[in-house]
């Protein structure tokens, strides 16, 4: 039997890497829109941040999506910066 909760987490991406452009928010969290429509929330970078040259990085990032909110968004942590110059 398939349960709300697991729902949610397919909805949501839980555990899945994406690729996402980011954007500094006003409290200065990285975000970003979740690339699947049918999430209800964004995505907010909280871990590995500090791989990035640059914040907001202008190329967009590979995140994977955590198991947790912060301040109403999916947390994600960065696992491809992209940028290998």
């Amino acid at each position: 039997m398939t349960t709300f909760r697991d729902r949610l987490g397919e909805t949501l991406a839980i555990g899945e890497r994406v690729r996402v452009t980011l954007e500094k928010g006003d409290d200065g969290t990285l975000v970003a829109a979740h690339p699947n429509d049918s999430s209800p929330l964004d995505i907010a970078v909280v871990e590995g941040v500090a791989v990035l040259e640059e914040e907001p990085p202008t190329q967009p990032v590979e995140v994977e999506l955590l198991p947790r909110t912060v301040d109403g968004r999916i947390a994600a942590r960065v696992v491809d910066s992209g940028q290998y110059g």
